[in-house]
């Protein structure tokens, strides 16, 4: 993807659930919000939908077992601010 590119909601819904799918979290509900992606604005929402008890406690294991630190912080800003400017 070149860099400014914008990708469609779609195009990031199915990378967040290949990106989850990694780490063994499947979200069955996940897609694009059909309200917000039948309107006129430019960035549909994304429904991250309901799980059962066992999804929720294996996402909360894999967010919890990521490095928090600056340099996490620091990059999250850079994406930050990499999206406002598009």
């Amino acid at each position: 993807m070149e860099v400014g590119q914008v990708r469609s909601t779609e195009e990031i819904v199915e990378s967040l659930r290949e990106a989850l799918a990694r780490v063994g979290v499947v979200l069955p509900s996940l897609g694009v919000d059909p309200v917000t992606g039948a309107s006129d604005e430019p960035f549909a929402l994304v429904d991250l939908g309901r799980c059962n008890v066992r999804t929720a406690e294996h996402l909360t294991d894999v967010l919890r077992s990521m490095p928090v630190g600056e340099a996490l912080r620091a990059r999250v800003r850079q994406v930050d601010r990499e999206g406002d400017r598009r």
